[in-house]
């Protein structure tokens, strides 16, 4: 057997997948519920409460609290935790946490007579980590677009985000600037897990480090300007920036306890997107894939570094190397279920009508499914805007507008990118409607290959511990893991369509969004 650990911690629980890539397979697997495992951190949703429905805060003891949990757990199940060669992770992006001079030394010497929290509670400068749902920094962004203008986005990857690291550490430095002061090293949740694993301050891989606003992505290097800007004397409390493929240091002798052991490579965390990119085996360009969940996401590798004009869609670092892009549609699968309850049908009758009660192009109906806040395009004042009366239209007309109109926006805000897509791999909960599948299949005229991948970011994480330690190409992992279940052809004739239906879709959205803008901006 040749096994590795992969790691990832999520929002809302720690997930540990041990792999034998000779055999290519999992073979052991242990999970953490933050909620329902660790209730004495208060995080029943992944976050801490509070009075403030912006900010969004969690306890960074509790991650540390988890490995020990979810490493315990394996052993119990009498794992084969000594045979592991190397250790990756995963992390939810963005979050950050806050250390004093006391950490490189306290994770130096871990004593295996005590747990994770006890140990390196003496070391946080700040009792909590701002996670990836805080949306508490529009003055930081502000701030920092007007200093930086189109730069920041044409260097960083991203215009100034709420949720991104860069603005919620210059937040903590207005709000608690003794705090900061007291801060040696700032960490995202991925650098610090690796920290605590290897026993010295891991460098931040690129991938994860393209969520911060900070890291020139054209350099790879922090940037100066952008950090000293965001807080005085940030460049000396960041780790290094690092490739995907680094070597943190050697597993610390704690670990033991639970059966691993000491000295293995403990790989460089990365992010829980960069990791999903390589957990769903399409870290080449011309590969995307679609997450179809309570949000929407389309992702895949870039042949190039550029970024996108409109600024939805976010670029962070690929793990294979080079860059991937990322862009989230808010209104997934909860924009489905509102139509699903209109429609008065079952899930059953959504996930198998259309494709049998319908004709592609939907007799031009579309509509902009904005039921809630919505990332791609923004917008802030939730509208469902339709190009024909829905009250006169049946529900198999309704039905098939929604999937058209979700598979139309993703081509249409995917296209930035300049890449044509000969395989999108479908993951998440509505891969199981067949028709939406032959929808996307045939307006990006790609071949959609559905692949059933529970925790595509812990796997990515294992996977990216293999090609580090083991020096096993991607291709050949992807082979033996990622391999379709199910593969879906696009019918050429609803080409053109498709194309006709993009542009009118194009219309009716921009026609939204200038609507969108009056409303925002009246005295225009």
């Amino acid at each position: 057997m040749n096994l590795f650990l992969g790691l990832d911690s999520s929002t809302q629980g720690l997930k540990a997948e041990i792999i034998d890539i000779d055999a290519g397979v999992i073979i052991d697997s242990a999970s953490v519920n933050f909620g329902k495992d660790l209730p004495q951190y208060n995080c029943p949703n992944g976050h801490l409460e509070n009075s403030n429905p912006l900010i969004k805060h969690a306890d960074p003891l509790m991650w540390a609290a988890a490995l020990d949990l979810v490493l315990s757990r394996l052993r119990q199940q009498n794992a084969p935790l000594d045979k592991v060669e190397g250790i990756s992770g995963s992390g939810q992006q963005h979050g950050s946490v806050y250390l004093n001079d006391k950490f490189t030394e306290i994770i130096a010497e871990l004593d295996v007579e005590k747990d994770l929290p006890e140990q390196l509670a003496p070391a946080l400068s700040r009792k909590t980590s701002p996670i990836w749902m805080d949306r508490a920094t529009s003055e930081e962004c502000r701030e920092l677009q007007e200093k930086f203008g189109e730069r920041l986005q044409q260097d960083t990857g991203s215009p100034a985000i709420e949720r991104f690291t860069g603005s919620q550490i210059r937040k903590f430095t207005k709000e608690d600037n003794a705090a900061y002061s007291n801060t040696t090293h700032i960490h995202l949740i991925s650098s610090f897990m690796a920290s605590i694993l290897a026993g010295t301050n891991s460098p931040i891989d690129f991938g994860d480090g393209a969520g911060m606003n900070l890291l020139n992505l054209k350099t790879l290097h922090w940037d100066e300007e952008i950090t000293e800007f965001t807080a005085p004397g940030l460049l000396d409390k960041l780790p290094l920036a690092a490739s995907s493929d680094t070597v943190a240091g050697k597993l610390s002798g704690y670990y033991s306890k639970y059966g691993l052991k000491s000295g293995i490579p403990v790989i460089v965390w990365s992010g829980d997107n960069p990791c999903s990119l390589i957990g769903t085996g399409a870290a080449e360009p011309g590969v995307a894939v679609i997450s179809l969940g309570t949000s929407d996401t389309f992702f895949a590798a870039m042949r190039n570094f550029k970024t996108d004009p409109h600024g939805y869609g976010h670029v962070f670092g690929n793990p294979a190397g080079g860059f991937m892009s990322l862009i989230c549609f808010s209104n997934g699968s909860l924009a489905r279920e509102k139509i699903k309850k209109d429609c008065s049908v079952s899930w059953e009758y959504f996930d198998s009508l259309p494709e049998n009660k319908t004709l592609p192009g939907n007799d031009g109906k579309l509509m902009l499914p904005y039921f809630s806040t919505e990332s791609t395009p923004v917008v802030l004042n939730p509208e469902v805007k339709y190009n024909f009366s829905p009250e006169e239209a049946d529900s198999e007309s309704k039905i098939r507008c929604i999937l058209e109109s979700q598979a139309l926006s993703m081509r249409l805000h995917s296209s930035w990118m300049g890449e044509t897509f000969t395989r999108i791999r479908i993951t998440g909960g509505a891969s199981n409607c067949n028709p939406f599948l032959q929808i996307l299949a045939d307006v990006f005229q790609a071949q959609i290959e559905k692949i059933s991948i529970t925790d595509s970011a812990g796997l990515g994480a294992a996977l990216r511990a293999a090609n580090a330690v083991a020096q096993v190409p991607f291709a050949g992992l992807f082979d033996k893991f990622t391999a379709a279940k199910e593969i879906i052809l696009p019918n050429p004739n609803n080409a053109k369509i498709y194309d006709n239906a993009i542009k009118k879709y194009a219309e009716l959205s921009t026609l939204a969004n200038a609507r969108q803008h009056r409303r925002k901006h009246p005295d225009l």
